[in-house]
């Protein structure tokens, strides 16, 4: 991808000589600009200079979004977030906080459990999935179930749902089978995530049909045998 294009489209920049009041897509904040992209996106210096975990953070504080796999494709569409990589570690449970407390009605909580998540995703080493055999995608959801049920080692029936949630995450990410694809395991364990948090907390957080569009950029593609693939069998 050109690094000199937009960050949410990757398209060229447009200059023009008089300035204008823009507001950034990633923190929201107005700035006098003379950029913008040809799709009118603007980003700020700040966050154009931000990674792939600061982009994720900026974007999931801002958004009102309910629907954490289309939050996570925008996302994964900046040109800061690697095809594979740690900041899909965060990626996970960043955007299921963000629709959960959309949803339930306490987005001011959302900045606070993202420092939690990000925090705690960077212990996942990068190579996770084939080294320990424990997908960072797929404990990305165990993050995001241990902080909306405030679990801890002592906890009782939180422990229990935290661990079972990655259980099945990772089973739903084994079964699809390898090699890896951080968009692929990102998606099988938000869309897992949406059913359990249906299924044991009585949230139904939005969900809508998947078509990756980044299998281009994947050489390891499994293409028609992965379920998001435009080819899917």
């Amino acid at each position: 991808m050109d690094s000199d294009g937009c960050l949410i489209c990757n398209s060229g920049l447009q200059y023009s000589e008089n300035s204008f009041i823009a507001v950034c897509e990633f923190c929201k904040k107005s700035f006098d600009s003379n950029t913008k992209c040809s799709n009118g996106h603007f980003i700020c210096d700040a966050c154009h200079q931000s990674s792939g975990f600061e982009i994720i953070d900026h974007m999931c504080k801002n958004s009102k979004s309910t629907n954490p796999a289309e939050l996570a494709t925008l996302i994964m569409n900046s040109p800061k977030i690697n095809m594979h990589g740690p900041e899909h570690h965060f990626l996970v449970p960043a955007v299921l906080l963000t629709a959960y407390y959309n949803k339930i009605g306490n987005p001011e909580m959302i900045s606070e459990k993202l420092k939690i998540a990000k925090d705690r995703s960077k212990k996942i080493l990068g190579g996770f999935c084939g080294f320990y055999g424990n997908c960072g995608a797929g404990v990305g959801t165990g993050i995001f179930m241990s902080i909306v049920l405030n679990c801890t080692p002592l906890s009782k029936n939180e422990w229990k749902l935290s661990n079972l949630m990655v259980s099945q995450s990772l089973h739903d990410i084994a079964m699809m089978g390898g090699p890896r694809c951080c968009k692929r395991d990102t998606y099988l364990s938000i869309e897992k995530a949406l059913e359990f948090v249906h299924e044991h907390l009585n949230i139904k957080l939005d969900g809508y049909n998947i078509l990756c569009n980044f299998s281009e950029r994947n050489k390891e593609c499994i293409t028609k045998e992965c379920k998001y693939h435009k080819n899917s069998l």
